[in-house]
């Protein structure tokens, strides 16, 4: 269940992200209403807030996310930009997604230098100076 609320977690932030940054893309590039701009500060505010309910450390985060948010974008260009994703961008998001559970799933070695996973204790997992 972590892996699943993480993902969809991770899928909201990058939805939230990536409307902050294509509302004003349709302003300056597409000659759509200037008013976007005020939707696209309310979604990228969302965005940052969203950040900071990741269940880890910042950076590991934004690394992470970053498996995330480029599925999304290709999800977003085959539904809001009517491009259909070939084979080669189904491998990258592949490998995009496995590094992010990578980062956020395997054991974490802790600030002690204890593995941090299922079944370690103190006299297994701590490593003598």
């Amino acid at each position: 269940m972590k892996i699943f609320i993480t993902a969809m977690l991770f899928a909201a932030t990058a939805v939230a992200e990536i409307v902050g940054c294509y509302l004003p893309y349709l302003w300056l590039r597409e000659g759509k209403s200037p008013w976007l701009v005020v939707p696209a500060m309310g979604s990228l505010a969302i965005f940052v807030w969203l950040l900071t309910l990741h269940p880890t450390a910042a950076g590991r985060v934004y690394a992470a996310y970053g498996g995330m948010y480029i599925t999304v974008a290709i999800v977003w260009l085959w539904l809001v930009d009517g491009v259909k994703p070939d084979r080669w961008d189904i491998v990258g998001v592949a490998l995009c997604l496995g590094g992010m559970g990578v980062i956020m799933f395997a054991p974490k070695v802790d600030a002690g230098s204890a593995v941090n996973h299922p079944g370690a204790n103190a006299e297994t997992s701590s490593v003598s100076n």
